[in-house]
């Protein structure tokens, strides 16, 4: 398989530091990817070439993972919305369109739910529609039945490369669409050095990013709040590739989301990270996202080349 797309390399000043952002040129509104709690910039790829050789894409490594591992807390989803806005004004763009999945879509919904301005739609996958946890719960017991595979993870040691990437290949939701992209993908989580690698995600990012994902009030209304309009697609399937996914028609309904702000999506056939790679899925993400863009570019004059 090709390598895709040609894509860059930006180091962008944010609090404390510089954020990572993976960069695929192209021309007018730029396409802002926010990836999921233990992912980083490239799990972006195949939608980035879904969405065609002129669309500009910026993907960050989020604080605390891969790239921008390094950049301290405070973490949480407002530290996040505060790196994009800084990305934002790096790019000098007065709109643009949020791409989020699983708690990047989160991430999104909070940013326009804050600053519907510069993000008049935003899409998001897998991700951006919460409810609130039973009273009491914990959250790590929560983040432990939700990701417990990728929490584990996180406390591992692997001796080489190839140890890890066949403990990515054994995975259940990812085992059917291992392909070049996806390696890359799991070489940019992997620090240290041989016997000890390891992934670069920091586990109290991790956990405060999940914490807000799951009880944070802000986060859970943000596709709530009237000014926020979105693109919501729904695997069918779950993080181990279960039948039962994150949503379901039922759960959806049951959230009683504004149809005229928010456009709700099922993408059948694919798991929480599959919606990503398989094409009839990045086909349909690459869509909603043509769509908010045509959006976005219709409420002011489009930038030129990126």
């Amino acid at each position: 398989m090709s390598a895709g797309r040609p894509r860059g390399e930006l180091a962008v000043p944010v609090r404390d530091g510089r954020l990572a952002v993976t960069h695929w040129p192209g021309e007018g509104v730029p396409v802002l990817a926010l990836h999921g709690i233990t992912a980083n910039a490239l799990a972006f790829a195949d939608v980035a070439e879904a969405l065609g050789p002129d669309v500009p894409v910026y993907a960050p490594d989020l604080r605390g993972r891969a790239g921008s591992a390094h950049l301290p807390g405070p973490y949480g989803l407002a530290a996040h919305v505060a790196d994009v806005l800084a990305l934002l004004h790096h790019l000098g763009h007065a709109r643009v369109v949020l791409l989020g999945h699983s708690m990047g879509a989160f991430v999104a919904a909070l940013a326009a739910a804050r600053h519907p301005e510069p993000f008049p739609h935003v899409v998001l996958v897998d991700g951006g529609l919460g409810f609130p946890p039973p009273e009491g719960a914990d959250v790590d017991a929560l983040l432990e039945a939700v990701i417990g595979p990728a929490m584990r993870r996180l406390r591992m040691t692997f001796p080489d490369r190839d140890a890890y990437r066949a403990f990515f290949r054994s995975h259940p939701a990812l085992a059917a669409h291992w392909s070049d992209r996806v390696r890359a993908y799991v070489d940019r989580d992997l620090v240290g050095t041989p016997p000890d690698l390891r992934s670069s995600c920091v586990l109290d990012a991790v956990r405060a990013d999940g914490a807000d994902v799951l009880h944070d009030p802000e986060v859970l209304a943000a596709l709530h709040r009237p000014r926020t309009r979105a693109t919501l697609l729904w695997a069918e399937r779950g993080l181990q590739d279960e039948p039962q996914g994150l949503y379901d028609a039922e759960r959806v309904a049951a959230a009683a989301l504004d149809p005229q702000r928010v456009d709700v999506r099922r993408v059948p056939g694919v798991n929480h990270y599959s919606v990503l790679l398989t094409p009839a899925a990045t086909t349909a993400v690459a869509a909603a996202v043509h769509r908010a863009r045509a959006a976005c570019a219709s409420k002011g004059h489009a930038p030129q080349k990126t």
